[in-house]
């Protein structure tokens, strides 16, 4: 699988004015594509395709049906080593995404980073703006975080070894625990971790702290997959909640939402003709786990 996976992003109707929006706040942006899917049980849905500074997302218009909270965020890494103006970048993006927003942590300067600051956005969707300047292997400018609170803590660095273990192409990265005295947390639990699958990074930690909130469908990572094989073997690994299963997406045991997905649905959608599109939308709403080849029929009018 040479794709990257995809974070996707469930609004209610603003799927369309928040891409415009992030486009417009980060550098390296774009819409790929946007297309309306006709009579699911949101109604017409519409379903967006963008990139933020290179790193790939899908947004979705499907009803109030979940809210954004802090469990999953997007750390943006400006890099002085990589722009120059990574400073002033930082404080201009900060600024845009203020408008209508909340600072979660104030920017400032932290242990951890000469300049850092967490903040929710207007749609809800939050944010870590960090400088850095990495050692060793470079990130790239966005990285997913999990923040895995509540029951879950504790269960980042377990967490990280079980999806290094179900992705094939997949590296660990940075560990650091927490030491002695920084209570709540607890001495040895991550205070910060990342890895990569694929060819995505992604990042995670515990946190102790009260928290009222935890995963939900809001934000999911969509796998995208080349054979049926493959949609099998994530769907069998990943999926821990049956009742959740329901048109390619499912729930793994710690309540992240994860899409598992043929390649070849997209371009379906992107490239087909509005029959095709019906068709092919109203196959995959009657399933749980995707048939590649009943899509294709569907798709195919056959």
């Amino acid at each position: 699988m040479s794709q990257p996976i995809i974070a996707h992003l469930w609004f209610d109707k603003e799927a369309r004015e928040a891409a415009e929006f992030y486009c417009s706040v980060f550098p390296d942006s774009k819409i790929a594509n946007a297309t309306t899917l006709h009579d699911t049980p949101s109604g017409d849905s519409e379903l967006v395709s963008f990139t933020v500074w290179g790193f790939p997302f899908m947004a979705i218009s499907a009803g109030p049906l979940f809210q954004f909270n802090p469990s999953i965020s997007f750390i943006v890494n400006f890099d002085p080593s990589r722009d120059k103006n990574a400073r002033e970048l930082l404080d201009a993006t900060w600024h845009q995404l203020s408008d209508g927003g909340i600072a979660l942590m104030p920017l400032d300067r932290y242990p951890f980073s000469e300049r850092f600051g967490w903040i929710r956005d207007k749609y809800g969707v939050t944010w870590q703006l960090m400088l850095t300047n990495p050692d060793g292997e470079p990130r790239p400018a966005i990285v997913p975080s999990l923040l895995f609170v509540g029951d879950n803590c504790g269960k980042a660095e377990e967490a990280r070894e079980f999806y290094l273990s179900i992705f094939r192409n997949a590296k660990p990265g940075t560990l650091v625990q927490y030491g002695p005295g920084q209570e709540p947390d607890q001495e040895g639990t991550v205070m910060f971790a990342d890895f990569r699958l694929e060819n995505t990074w992604f990042a995670l930690m515990d946190s102790a702290h009260a928290h009222e909130f935890n995963f939900n469908e809001a934000i999911s990572f969509l796998v995208n997959c080349e054979t049926q094989e493959e949609i099998d073997h994530y769907w069998d690994k990943l999926s821990a909640v049956p009742e959740a299963e329901q048109c390619g997406w499912l729930k793994d045991k710690y309540g992240v939402s994860w899409q598992i997905a043929p390649a070849r649905l997209d371009e379906m959608m992107s490239r087909g003709t509005p029959e095709q599109r019906d068709r092919v939308t109203q196959a995959f709403l009657r399933m749980k786990k995707f048939n590649l080849a009943e899509l294709q029929q569907a798709f195919d009018g056959e």
